[in-house]
């Protein structure tokens, strides 16, 4: 027959080898752990005139990988696309790839066709309200228009996109082109769309903001 103390000894190291296990366990889930990003943007983000892998998206992609953070990037942004198209496409994209974060990159296109504030308002809102119900955590970019397009349509296009963030309690990047927008030598010959050197200052704009939605 087992003495009292043998039989104390057995569990104390039974007890043992299970919590190792266990800690071993939350160890791997906590490595694999993975979050998924939509981006869900225009020209701005669809690497538009870059070769492949030159855009900023893509750059968010080695950064994370470079710096050992799991994280999947779905890229749906497509050239030309606005508010009412983003409004359109985002509930089958979260609805297929369930993000954690998505990344709204739009209005660029409306404000240069001169749609109205409103509609564009109530597309962001419509666009905020489909992730907040998946969950996710939303970052919305800010856009900068030209004064020519006139200096209140300009003005209170600049400022929706820091009320709605108010509004929605989401991530602001207030303004996705600083440190681009003032220098000619970071467009393209259109003078809309940014060359690959700016695509690193476009990601240092959006990348404070995006990492600590990252650790949470």
């Amino acid at each position: 027959m087992l003495s009292f103390r043998s039989v104390y000894q057995f569990l104390s190291a039974l007890l043992k080898i299970v919590f190792v296990v266990s800690l071993g366990m939350t160890t791997v889930y906590a490595h694999s752990a993975s979050k998924t990003i939509l981006v869900l943007g225009d020209s701005l983000s669809a690497e538009y005139g870059l070769a492949r892998g030159e855009g900023w998206v893509s750059l968010m992609e080695k950064q994370l990988a470079e710096k050992k953070i799991s994280a999947q990037v779905i890229n749906a942004s497509i050239s030309g696309e606005t508010t009412i198209g983003g409004k359109t496409r985002l509930p089958s994209l979260i609805e297929k790839h369930h993000p954690d974060i998505v990344i709204i990159e739009l209005g660029g296109n409306d404000a240069l066709r001169g749609l109205s504030l409103k509609a564009s308002e109530d597309n962001f809102r419509a666009m905020i309200t489909s992730a907040k119900k998946e969950q996710a955590q939303v970052i919305l970019t800010g856009m900068q228009i030209p004064p020519n397009y006139g200096k209140e349509y300009a003005q209170k296009f600049f400022s929706l996109y820091s009320m709605l963030a108010t509004e929605q309690k989401i991530v602001l990047v207030p303004f996705l082109l600083q440190g681009v927008a003032d220098s000619n030598d970071f467009f393209q010959a259109d003078r809309i769309h940014p060359v690959a050197k700016a695509h690193p200052i476009i990601l240092n704009n959006v990348w404070p903001r995006l990492y600590p939605l990252l650790r949470k």
